[in-house]
């Protein structure tokens, strides 16, 4: 089961969403027990193809011990804190880090400097005992939203464990249009994170949904 911890913005949702269509189980956390069970009922009741059984939610306590694979999906405000309190839930797992450290003013968006490198790198350090994975920076949370749409994307995935890492680019891939990129080791995770503000800006200018694609391989 893929368990979304603050998985009740659209990124998580999206993801979710995707996911449980390709097959897979998933559960949506949140701080709030009730918006993680409002979240999986909208999936529920929207897309009723997602047999009932599929999409459950509740707190992210409970998202990260019933996951083997815990995707982070929180607001990078609360991402150090969040992971603090489920150290012990996510000891020996899988653990995704799709967030972007973003700043928001006058209309721009900016990447935050983390002092660790990057959020993935921070997670990797807060959760010793965790595989962290840095993923789906870049991925559009209003695509993911759209199940009849395809992504026509790159997702680059970094890790220091390379058993972990392929486990996710072969999870990536179950999103229709979606090619999987080893981006390396964590510390790489970085960059993609940085990426995340320049397609904000980018997709301000066109009004678009921008993604990026790895030419030359």
């Amino acid at each position: 089961m893929l368990g979304f911890i603050g998985g009740t913005g659209p990124e998580g949702k999206g993801l979710a969403l995707r996911f449980a269509i390709s097959g897979l189980s998933v559960f949506i956390g949140s701080r709030e027990k009730q918006r993680g069970a409002e979240a999986a009922e909208e999936i529920r009741s929207q897309f009723t193809e997602i047999s009932s059984d599929m999409v459950a939610g509740g707190t992210n306590k409970e998202a990260a011990i019933v996951s083997d694979i815990s995707v982070i999906c929180t607001p990078y405000a609360g991402h150090k804190a969040t992971l603090e309190n489920l150290k012990h839930d996510l000891k020996g797992k899988i653990v995704v880090d799709v967030v972007a450290p973003l700043s928001f003013k006058k209309g721009s968006v900016s990447a935050i400097t983390v002092e660790e490198g990057s959020a993935a790198e921070q997670a990797q350090l807060l959760l010793p005992d965790s595989l962290v994975v840095g993923a789906f920076q870049n991925a559009s949370a209003e695509d993911l939203l759209i199940p009849s749409q395809d992504l026509e994307c790159d997702v680059i995935v970094c890790s220091n464990d390379q058993s972990a890492k392929e486990q996710v680019m072969l999870l990536g891939e179950r999103i229709p249009g979606v090619r999987s990129i080893d981006g390396g080791n964590l510390q790489n995770a970085r960059y993609v994170e940085q990426l995340t503000a320049l397609l904000i800006n980018i997709n301000k200018i066109y009004n678009a949904h921008s993604s990026i694609k790895i030419v030359g391989i």
